[in-house]
């Protein structure tokens, strides 16, 4: 059973997995459960998360299932090996939402990952002075040891893509950039390291230009998910102000695969993106460094 009782991220997608296979099976559960010898209950729970199965269970229902691509496999048996794996952000998780915790755990399996921002820079591209800011403006009041850990877990989870373990393509409304959230001085040095960050090889960023109207407010941020060698969108995860919820229904999958490909178009190619920000730059450097109001 996964830690704690809850499902965790892999195990959801282990049984989400598992149940689709088995529906285009045309089997019911309680056929399922006879081919590893337990009992429906079991079925309902590993489909759901709550449990997850030992490998050999896996495979067993693959082959009722009838998957045979090696790859597909390979993946799932990966997952029920893994699966109830400590995360290095545990370490925090006095500190974290449960749903925080997810996305995390979503980021660090994650190949390909996509992200829209209109109002801030990323997590996976602040600076420390910029993320403390950020959470210390937020609509809720967090203690001061508490706001160190929640920078500290978020200049960690940079460590995924600093050392090249996924592909990550941001694209940011011209907003994020033209018009800081905090001090001057604070947003100049985090213009620098996106600009910084958009050299590596696995990292894109790209602005999406005002002259693109009304696309801007087609959706609220979000990220998208990869798991795979393909960038086919597995999962999607939106921030509220009551935490975050993650989406894997394929046809949600499909809209927001869709609309980050619509913004995207829409965007400036990487090159004028990163034209743009040295234009912004070099205008604040000329600004005196205090707070806009």
């Amino acid at each position: 059973m996964p830690a704690g009782g809850r499902p965790t991220v892999r195990s959801r997608r282990l049984g989400t997995a598992l149940r689709q296979y088995r529906q285009a099976a045309r089997l019911d559960q309680p056929q399922a459960a006879e081919v590893i010898a337990t009992s429906q209950a079991r079925i309902s729970r590993i489909e759901s998360g709550h449990a997850t199965p030992r490998v050999i269970e896996v495979r067993l229902l693959l082959d009722a299932y009838g998957i045979t691509d090696a790859g597909v496999r390979a993946k799932l048996e990966d997952l029920a090996k893994h699966s109830k794996n400590r995360g290095w952000w545990l370490e925090h998780a006095e500190h974290l939402r449960p749903d925080y915790v997810d996305h995390i755990a979503l980021e660090d399996d994650a190949t390909y990952i996509r992200e829209w921002q209109p109002v801030m820079v990323p997590g996976l591209l602040q600076t420390p002075a910029y993320a403390e800011a950020v959470i210390a403006g937020g609509p809720h009041y967090i203690d001061p040891e508490r706001a160190a850990q929640l920078v500290k877990v978020r200049l960690a989870r940079q460590a995924k893509i600093e050392e090249g373990g996924a592909s990550y393509t941001a694209i940011l409304w011209e907003s994020v950039i033209t018009h800081p959230l905090m001090s001057v001085e604070v947003h100049r040095e985090q213009l620098s390291a996106i600009l910084e960050i958009g050299k590596r090889k696995n990292v894109t960023v790209q602005v999406l230009p005002f002259s693109a109207g009304a696309l801007a407010g087609y959706s609220a941020p979000f990220y998208s998910f990869s798991f795979d060698d393909e960038p086919t969108v597995e999962a999607v995860a939106m921030d509220n102000l009551r935490g975050a919820s993650v989406l894997e229904a394929p046809e949600d999958l499909a809209v927001y695969a869709n609309a980050f490909d619509l913004l995207r178009s829409a965007a400036l190619a990487p090159e004028a993106s990163a034209k743009l920000i040295r234009g912004i730059l070099r205008s604040l450097k000329e600004e005196p460094s205090c707070p806009r109001s």
